[in-house]
């Protein structure tokens, strides 16, 4: 038997490549995932190891706040002469590390989308120091800066220009000398140094603190020397040895960003892999089907139904194994490409420019296992079927396909579809898990989808192969009876098709149907002229004082910023916002439930309406609210409001006086302008550009372009969903091809009939054609109806669960999609009606 089944394989050796592509596809976007996203760690490694080379041992505040571990006290800076003076202590400095932005030549901000822009003192030891000065002098009097040279090209800055450095204030200062991270690479960060005292004044507010204090070893090693100093440390400060604080620094990292982007690459491999399951699946089934006979003979000769079954899983071990081998090296090629494309697009702040691949055991481990793995569990039911065979079943033709007539698939399928209803139902009425039920219900109505496919493909192929069939005459005919007579193969072979389609219809149902609450939040609650974005989340932000300079102009009415914190209310850590309360009103409409922002003072608290239900809070209850820095405000709630998705302000507004005497560096992220009666848009967008460009132009947008911004995100995440989904799309039509290939292998001798009564190649191959179109399309409509469905579905459950939600369905993309389906149908086609065409008709009548 295993001589058969090898012998068999090499007989089908392009099958079995065919087969494995589907599988070679997926394994290698999860291979490409997997080495990428080790490369980058590996490269991060290589630059915090080396910018943090020379420390031992680093003192600093406990964390602020359970589970905000970046959020630390701040050090006394006394205590640097004290720790100076003990033995075995070599080196000390006092570091300080906040937000500075730096702004160009131009006037336009620097950085600020992504990696830190950084305000840091100049450390003159070179042992601790984490750059090195490549150009010009250290700063040594207030004014004087040393920056970056990536910074410095970027904004065409050179030693002894005069820039603006934003802390979020603009300050001017002398570019004194350039410097480069130890190691030569900063990840994309923009580091400006200024002297200690300067750095303690603008980023810290108190010229008596520091951010943390760096130490090296005279002698002994790192843990040595933390237990030497640990003993002289006050309260609230401890020491941690260099390689604590670099793993720390990787870790939070891992986190905040590497963590989610490598599962976000995942979710797109686990779809793919999906998808190419439905393939190998379909392939094997058919396989299995078409060597009835072959199965049959074998068990009259003798063989057990454990033989026949272990020559099929052997198949597919074999299939899995070429799949695995094949994808794990285009995995790391699909990889190479992705690091060499970062490399170009540095402005993300990857460090990956001449970085070595990372191919882990874990890469390869996941290659086989995949590759293995999802191969053997889609042929397994296959290789059952094929098991059970009886032996006379060799003087039988093939039986004809029941499929669509099962009763149990029937009764599983309306089971699974009555049970995903129930769940819907249950999300759609209730309110707290509506989304884990709307989940559960999801996948239930997908399963039935898929079991009664067999049973919904006669019907439906023929409602879209009848139009076909009027208008192609007797080809179309014959399209048409070849993709409705087998209505268990159309549904299998649609399957992976109606996968794909069904999760990119989900992704643009949902994605048009934030939009839509955004869009509808937006317009309907901002009742300003003008908008000021801080521009980039890793910025320094937007200046108050810009924002009193725009108030301060003729053509302005009001203008106010928004900012945000982090803090603990009530002992939990949350987001807050931080606003003028008085001049909010008119300008933001936040739909007050109860109370008014008139009323908030100092010691007031806005709260969304569902975050105060949940807690329990009502008007005049007291709330604590710990600043992080050292101040707790004590508030009371006097205002209840309805937030929505588009709302410029969070769940909580503090008032702004109160936070701003806490607060070093506030910054707004946003400012809202209302301007004075009379005065036009563009007389008014023009006067407070003006103002803007001496703050790092921030971008300046009218209500229409707010509104587009808002939204421009959510489109842009789509645009990178489509880009990952269409690796499904392709598994799909291979999983076709490969179908209808073997489809045509099955009917040669009919297709040898057909041309010897006269149909020419020409009409053979418009037959082939047409026949994946209607399965394609019928795949097409499944998965469209499918993804609409299931998209509404969890809008109503966020709608049910969070009070908002509007629902979309884009007609101009959904179109695209069914006109997407069907050139999938033609493309997939060419290969096996070009073969087709080419059968020698004699030859092909002869065959049995």
């Amino acid at each position: 038997m295993l001589r058969i089944a090898l012998a068999s394989s090499w007989q089908h050796r392009r099958r079995l490549l065919g087969t494995a592509l589907a599988v070679v596809l997926g394994t290698a976007f999860l291979v490409g995932t997997l080495v990428l996203s080790d490369t980058i760690r590996a490269s991060f490694r290589t630059v915090f190891t080396d910018v943090n080379a020379g420390i031992d041992a680093v003192v600093r505040g406990e964390p602020l706040a359970e589970g905000a571990s970046s959020r630390r006290a701040l050090v006394d800076a006394a205590l640097v002469d004290e720790l100076a003076a003990l033995d075995r202590v070599g080196s000390v400095a006092p570091e300080v590390e906040a937000l500075a932005q730096v702004v160009g030549a131009d006037g336009t901000s620097i950085g600020g989308d992504g990696p830190p822009t950084l305000g840091v003192n100049w450390i003159e030891d070179p042992v601790l120091a984490p750059y090195e000065l490549v150009e010009g002098r250290a700063p040594t009097a207030a004014g004087e800066v040393v920056i970056d040279v990536d910074t410095a090209e970027v904004g065409q800055l050179s030693v002894g220009d005069v820039a603006v450095v934003r802390t979020p204030a603009p300050i001017e200062v002398e570019v004194v000398g350039l410097l480069t991270p130890r190691g030569g690479s900063g990840a994309g960060v923009t580091i400006t140094a200024f002297p200690t005292a300067e750095a303690q004044r603008l980023l810290l507010g108190d010229e008596d603190r520091v951010t943390r204090i760096l130490l090296a070893a005279d002698g002994g090693d790192d843990q040595q020397l933390v237990d030497r100093i640990t003993p002289v440390l006050p309260d609230g400060v401890e020491a941690v040895t260099g390689t604590v604080y670099t793993n720390e620094a990787l870790d939070d990292l891992g986190r905040s960003f590497l963590d989610f982007f490598e599962a976000f690459l995942l979710v797109f491999a686990a779809i793919a892999l999906l998808v190419a399951t439905f393939s190998i699946y379909n392939t094997f089934s058919i396989t299995v089907a078409q060597r009835l006979r072959e199965s049959a003979l074998l068990r009259a000769l003798g063989a057990s139904r454990r033989q026949v079954l272990a020559s099929v899983l052997l198949e597919a071990l074999l299939t899995g194994l070429v799949a695995a081998v094949l994808g794990l090296g285009l995995g790391i090629a699909l990889a190479a490409g992705l690091l060499g494309l970062l490399g170009l697009l540095g402005q993300f702040g990857l460090p990956v420019e001449g970085a070595g691949l990372e191919v882990g055991a874990r890469s390869v481990g996941a290659a086989f296992a995949v590759g293995v793995g999802i191969t053997l569990l889609a042929s397994l039911l296959p290789a059952v079927r094929a098991s059970r065979v009886a032996p006379l079943a060799a003087l039988r033709e093939v039986s004809v396909d029941r499929s669509d007539q099962s009763r149990g698939r029937r009764w599983a399928g309306l089971a699974a579809l009555a049970v995903g209803a129930v769940f819907v139902v249950l999300a759609l009425t209730g309110e707290d898990g509506a989304l884990r039920r709307a989940a559960v219900g999801a996948v239930g109505v997908s399963i039935g989808v898929f079991l009664l496919g067999p049973v919904t493909a006669r019907p439906l192929a023929g409602v879209i192969g009848g139009p076909i069939r009027r208008l192609r005459g007797v080809t179309g005919g014959l399209a048409h009876r070849n993709a409705v007579r087998n209505p268990g193969r159309t549904a299998s072979t649609s399957s992976a098709l109606m996968v794909g389609v069904g999760i990119v219809t989900l992704f643009t149902v949902v994605a048009a149907s934030i939009n839509a609450t955004i869009d509808e939040a937006v317009r309907g609650g901002f009742g300003g002229d003008l908008v000021i974005q801080g521009g980039g989340f890793s910025g320094a932000g937007i200046s108050p004082q810009l924002v009193t300079e725009v108030d301060a102009l003729p053509q302005v009415d009001r203008a106010f910023g928004v900012g945000f914190g982090q803090g603990l209310v009530d002992g939990e850590e949350r987001t807050y916002s931080v606003v003028d309360p008085d001049a909010v009103t008119g300008v933001l409409d936040l739909e007050l439930v109860a109370g008014s922002l008139a009323d908030l003072g100092d010691d007031g608290l806005a709260v969304d309406e569902q975050s105060a239900r949940e807690r329990g809070w009502e008007l005049g209850d007291a709330v604590e609210l710990d600043l992080l820095t050292g101040t707790v405000l004590e508030l009371h709630v006097r205002a209840l409001f309805e937030a929505g998705p588009g709302d410029a302000v969070g769940a909580l507004i503090v008032p702004l006086e109160p936070v701003a005497a806490a607060v070093p560096q506030l910054a707004y992220v946003s400012a809202f302008v209302l301007l004075a009666d009379g005065v036009g848009i563009p007389e008014g967008q023009a006067a407070v550009e003006q103002v803007a460009a001496e703050h790092g132009r921030p971008e300046v947008l009218d209500r229409d372009a707010y509104a587009e911004q808002a939204t421009g995100d959510v489109d842009q995440l789509l645009g990178i969903v489509y880009v990952l989904l269409a690796l499904a799309i392709v598994i799909a039509l291979m999983g076709i091809t490969n179908t209808l290939s073997l489809s045509v292998h099955e009917r040669t001798r009919e297709i040898g009939l057909l041309r010897a009564l006269g149909q020419t190649r020409s009409q053979l191959r418009a037959m082939v054609r047409w026949e994946s179109v209607i399965v394609a399309l019928f795949g097409t409509a499944t998965g469209l109806v499918l993804g609409t469905f299931l998209g509404w579905v969890f809008i109503r459950a966020i709608a049910a669960e969070e009070g908002i939600g509007t629902f979309a369905a884009p007609l101009g993309p959904l179109s695209l999609v069914v006109a997407l389906g069907a050139l999938v149908g033609i493309v997939a086609a060419l290969r096996p009606a070009r073969r087709a065409a080419r059968l020698d008709v004699l030859t092909a009548i002869a065959t049995e």
